[in-house]
């Protein structure tokens, strides 16, 4: 009769590489990996920051897991080669979290090509050259995990969020195309759309009452998310429970893919006033 006695350090002797490691949706991520006896390798621009993260995950980390941390600026090609290349010598990598991002608001007239190629460079570009850089290690490694951090704003639209929103849907077809290519290296790519976290890059969001309110009444389940909740699937998509899952975008967002958008016209109209559309005449009038 097989043993059912479950092993404490399913992980151990495998290397992940965490783009926006350094906090937030990142660090939960990390946290839920090392428990589980996983290197981790925190990659971020804010070198400071990710030595803090790094110091909390050694005192939770399990089975002699190491993190590492690299400064890493994910629009910047040598710089995401070189954090590829770190997380392969710290031991067999075989998970990729591409978790760096941002995003902003703004009407689409106001928006300045400076903002769009900001976002795209971080969001949609750097997720490139995080998978493109390290796809051939976890090859070599006999295969691997990549997730990449979509958002809800992937499928669904968001008023006033045109370039985060184009930034995560193109996201999601690098994901698609990178499983369907490197699936006969053995080579699994996922995405994962959050709903609303409490982050420093939410934290706008959660003070203002009305837009706060919207999010909720737009969840079935009626609560915002943390990122335990994210890091716990994407360390199940990472993992080897997921082997026969490629390919696919999955939403953890309370339900708020079922139902609409959120609304943040308040905050719009609170900056920007009538210039928050371009000037003529209303539809209908």
């Amino acid at each position: 009769m097989m043993s059912s006695q479950h092993d404490p350090h399913p992980l151990i002797g495998q290397v992940a590489l965490i783009t926006g490691g350094g906090s937030g949706i990142g660090l939960g991520c990390a946290r839920e990996l090392v428990q589980d006896a996983a290197t981790v390798i925190l990659a971020a621009r804010n070198v400071e920051r990710l030595e803090d993260a790094a110091d909390e995950l050694r005192s939770i980390a399990e089975g002699g897991a190491q993190v590492l941390t690299v400064a890493c600026d994910v629009t910047s090609e040598e710089s995401v080669a070189n954090a590829c290349a770190v997380a392969n010598a710290a031991g067999k990598l075989t998970m990729v979290v591409a978790n760096a991002g941002y995003g902003g608001g703004g009407p689409i007239h106001l928006t300045s090509l400076e903002d769009w190629n900001g976002i795209l460079g971080t969001n949609l570009t750097g997720a490139f050259l995080t998978i493109k850089h390290s796809v051939s290690y976890l090859a070599a490694n006999g295969g691997g995990s990549i997730v990449a951090m979509s958002s809800i704003a992937g499928p669904v639209t968001h008023r006033f969020m045109t370039p985060y929103d184009v930034s995560k849907a193109g996201l999601e077809m690098l994901v698609r195309q990178t499983a369907d290519e490197l699936g006969c290296r053995n080579i699994r790519a996922n995405a994962v759309r959050p709903g609303l976290v409490p982050t420093d890059a939410t934290q706008g969001i959660m003070t203002l009452e009305s837009i706060l309110q919207d999010y909720l009444d737009q969840m079935p389940l009626g609560r915002v998310g943390s990122t335990q909740d994210i890091g716990k699937l994407v360390r199940f998509l990472l993992g080897a429970e997921s082997s026969w899952i490629t390919g696919t975008c999955i939403s953890a967002d309370g339900g708020h893919h079922l139902r609409r958008g959120p609304n943040i016209e308040p905050a719009m109209e609170m900056v920007l006033g009538d210039a928050r559309y371009p000037a003529g005449p209303i539809s209908g009038s």
